[in-house]
């Protein structure tokens, strides 16, 4: 297998939509599905259910997809531990399955404009690793949100978004001005993978153990609403789709956008990239 099919395979089964994950990846999707094909071919079994609506993973599937993240990873690291020992000039920045950011399009052309000549690569990670990937080694830097363990790290406050939650449009909850956390009590949430910072699943869990499916992507956390009726967080001003709504939370702390970096990193290209990230933000 291929490292390059694996990254496609797992694009596909987190999106669990061949044309979502072509955005994705950058690529048209027929070549994607014949990846896929290919990979299933290879593996002997089917990896996906395929029908109009989109796709769902096959129990094969589910197996190859927690494999294939763990192998990635794996990939990762080795190549970012090899960048260092060459000396390239390279930046690598995480950036957390957030959903499309004006500030952030603006922070990267501005970032571009002053370092032309700079090699800078992107993470994107998911929802269980709110550092994206900084306690590996895997990145420079992350931008992402808070709260999470912030031990050995730096972080640097960007923007602070007022906290919904997420509601089909048909909830009865919906149709209210405002909700407190108290108004939730009895219904099931998506909630993250166990191992998760327990500081980020506390937060976006609105400050206790839930019940509900486990979710690892922005796309799974809308389809957790709108398949099961589940309730969850997310920052006010997000584009929804129509049949889902955010009513504002009243009792929770705005969530913090931030910058991170491991403490004590002397890399200049980092301080600048932040720099101009608190820029960048300010203005929007």
């Amino acid at each position: 297998m291929e490292l390059r099919t694996l990254r496609y395979f797992v694009a596909v089964a987190e999106e669990l939509h061949f044309g979502r994950a072509a955005t994705r990846l950058h690529i048209s999707q027929p070549p994607l599905s014949r990846a896929i094909r290919q990979l299933e071919g290879e593996v002997g079994a089917p990896l996906l259910i395929r029908s109009p609506a989109g796709v769902a993973l096959t129990p094969a599937g589910a197996v190859l997809l927690d494999e294939a993240r763990a192998l990635l990873g794996r990939a990762d690291r080795v190549r970012a531990r090899v960048d260092a020992a060459a000396g390239a000039a390279r930046l690598t920045v995480g950036i957390l399955d957030d959903g499309a950011d004006p500030a952030a399009a603006a922070l990267a052309a501005a970032f571009r404009r002053s370092h032309p000549g700079l090699d800078i690569r992107v993470r994107d990670t998911d929802l269980a690793d709110p550092t994206c990937g900084l306690r590996a080694g895997l990145v420079d830097v992350a931008l992402t949100r808070a709260p999470f363990d912030e031990t050995a790290l730096t972080v640097r406050t960007l923007r602070t978004d007022p906290v919904g939650v997420l509601l089909r449009t048909d909830d009865p909850l919906a149709r209210r001005g405002g909700l407190r956390l108290a108004e939730l009590g009895g219904r099931r949430w998506f909630r993250f993978p166990e191992g998760t910072d327990p500081a980020w699943q506390s937060y976006w869990g609105g400050g206790e153990p839930r019940e509900g499916p486990v979710v690892r992507a922005v796309h799974e956390c809308l389809q957790s609403v709108l398949w099961n009726a589940t309730v969850g967080l997310v920052p006010l001003g997000h584009r929804l789709p129509p049949e889902l709504t955010a009513v504002p939370l009243v009792d929770l702390p705005p969530s913090r956008v931030v910058a991170a970096w491991n403490e004590g990193d002397s890399n200049p290209l980092v301080r600048s990239l932040v720099d101009t990230a608190i820029a960048a933000y300010r203005r929007r």
